[in-house]
């Protein structure tokens, strides 16, 4: 059995029912676990539509990770045997989610201890395919998948699409609520490399993703897509970060690479970003926060 969690907030319901519509014909049950939208009503109104899905609204934004672990908790009660995360606006091409299902009977070698299965994205906007990720010395480099290749070791996968055995969430444990929002993903995967596990990135399986977020190209030495934030996303980015440098099981070459990429993110933010001081205001809070070993949602 393949349960499909999506976790929703105000989302487009345009999107919703392109990513409800491809989903439910590939899963055995698809569940909705939506953070006090706007649209929260229409949302489960839409779910109506799907035989195989069902909708549970909370009443306050309870975070990324606390609806995931719900719809975990949800699906170990009903006995499925694989987790699919799935975003408000993803939409899965045809036959994926059996692609992904089938490495994990194809291992590349015996005794791999497989964790999870990502497919390839579609970016929304641009019609570009993405390529799996590994660490490199200074930033995160691609992983090309060569013709005929199946699937490719990856260092890192996003939360969409990851398809995930519920045995190994019996062992690695479910996602950290306490982070609320950033890199709820970046935790569980290098927690379950931490333990021995792999994560598979699949060369087939494509699906259809927005990034949903605002991207400013600029120049800096080369041309760059810059992600452009609200002011509070960026408490979270580097809140989490800090949080995450200060646990043993983290990787010297993550923590390099992030370190790096926090460095980026200031100077661009104070050279070219709109609501600069609001954002610096928002990255130094969360940098203290995170010494302080904070946690949880952002008061106020």
């Amino acid at each position: 059995m393949i349960f499909a969690i999506i976790v929703t907030y105000n989302p487009s319901l345009e999107s919703l029912r392109c990513n409800l519509s491809r989903i439910a014909h590939q899963v055995d049950s698809v569940a909705i676990f939506d953070n006090n939208s706007d649209n929260r009503f229409d949302i489960a109104q839409l779910s109506n539509d799907y035989l195989n899905c069902s909708c549970e609204v909370f009443n306050d934004n309870r975070g990324l990770g606390f609806a995931i672990n719900s719809g975990i908790n949800n699906a170990r009660a009903l006995g499925a045997k694989y987790i699919l995360l799935a975003d408000q606006d993803s939409s899965f091409r045809p036959n994926s989610v059996l692609l992904l299902a089938s490495r994990f009977s194809r291992s590349p070698k015996d005794g791999l201890k497989i964790a999870a299965v990502g497919p390839r994205f579609i970016d929304a906007h641009k019609g570009g395919i993405s390529e799996h990720v590994k660490f490199e010395l200074t930033r995160i480099g691609r992983v090309s998948c060569n013709e005929n290749q199946p699937f490719v070791a990856t260092d890192f996968l996003i939360t969409s699409g990851s398809l995930i055995p519920m045995t190994v969430l019996d062992e690695v444990g479910p996602m950290d609520e306490s982070l609320f929002i950033d890199h709820i993903d970046t935790e569980w995967c290098l927690r379950a490399k931490s333990k021995g596990y792999e994560l598979l990135g699949d060369c087939e399986a494509l699906m259809e993703h927005d990034l949903g977020e605002y991207r400013k190209r600029i120049w800096f030495l080369r041309w760059r897509e810059v992600p452009v934030h609200k002011p509070f996303r960026y408490y979270y980015i580097f809140r989490n970060s800090v949080l995450l440098y200060r646990r043993a099981y983290i990787p010297w070459a993550w923590k390099r690479i992030d370190m790096i990429r926090l460095v980026q993110i200031v100077g661009f933010t104070v050279i070219f970003g709109p609501q600069r001081f609001q954002k610096i205001r928002m990255m130094l809070q969360g940098v203290f926060d995170g010494l302080r070993g904070k946690s949880g949602r952002l008061d106020g």
